[in-house]
């Protein structure tokens, strides 16, 4: 039985990967932040070691518990955790942003690197790195998130590129606007580390953000897709003989990859300034 971690299951993305791979026969370690949400997927008789990324205790302990769940061995790590700070970037504290880059990027750097001597004892591994559109363009109010996803995306294409003489393969998924609790889970960092009524841009606040951070019932997105969507593409990179560099998911990330290309910073930037 092959086996595969997977951070931040607790909703979304996480918990429908948990289910779907399982139901193909892995073996899943289905990683929360939150002690009860371990022990709700424990329930449903998943192994579910607690990691929240911006503990590095956590993260050592949880991959130790993995391992030895395993006999050592992990054939494919997901790191999928993630949050937003939603806000200007002129109002976003440094060390809000810090406090973001913990939980997106570095616990994701930590995870990763302790990952690799396993994989590479055994002779083989898949990791999955589950960025997003804003990982190769960015929206206003998304400021801390688009960084993170960008950093992200470097990191782990020039990992891609140095683990060519390996059998650990590497791969991005991009998805766009996917139904989940992000926007809901945003809230409590928005009010911790925005104060937007001090803000210059306090009306644009008012009349554009907040109905969106705040307003219940909107429905889905434009183009919005199930957390299955990823899952499908999560299967190729874990199982494909060639899993690919990077995976688009929902139509806005293979509209904005396309605009990238052909159009001009400027129009690009008008164009998602109307966002």
């Amino acid at each position: 039985m092959k086996s595969i971690l997977i951070t931040g299951c607790s909703s979304g993305i996480g918990y429908a990967a948990a289910h779907g791979l399982r139901a193909r026969g892995w073996r899943v370690f289905a990683s929360c932040r939150q002690a009860r949400d371990c022990a709700r997927l424990q329930a449903e008789g998943f192994d579910s070691p607690q990691i929240d990324y911006t503990d590095e205790t956590s993260i050592t302990a949880g991959l130790a518990e993995v391992l030895a769940a395993t006999g050592g061995t992990l054939d494919a790590l997901f790191n999928n955790g993630a949050h937003a700070t939603p806000g200007a970037v002129e109002d976003l504290p440094t060390d809000g942003l810090r406090a973001l880059f913990e939980a997106n990027f570095f616990g994701w750097h930590t995870l990763t690197r302790a990952v690799i001597p396993v994989m590479r004892a055994q002779g083989h591994g898949r990791i999955v790195q589950c960025s997003s559109v804003l990982g190769f363009i960015t929206m206003p109010w998304r400021g801390a998130y688009n960084a993170s996803k960008h950093a992200i995306e470097g990191l782990t294409s020039t990992l891609r590129i140095e683990m060519r003489d390996t059998d650990i393969h590497i791969s991005l998924i991009e998805p766009g606007p996917v139904t989940s609790r992000f926007r809901i889970n945003a809230v409590e960092h928005f009010e911790r580390w925005i104060d937007w009524k001090t803000s210059a841009r306090a009306e644009q606040y008012d009349s554009k953000l907040l109905n969106r951070l705040y307003a219940e019932n909107t429905g889905p997105d434009t183009f919005e897709l199930p957390p299955e969507a990823v899952v499908k593409k999560l299967i190729h990179a874990i199982e494909s003989p060639r899993p690919r560099p990077r995976y688009y998911v929902t139509v806005p990330t293979y509209v904005m990859g396309f605009m990238r290309r052909i159009l001009p910073t400027r129009a690009l930037d008008w164009i998602l300034s109307r966002a």
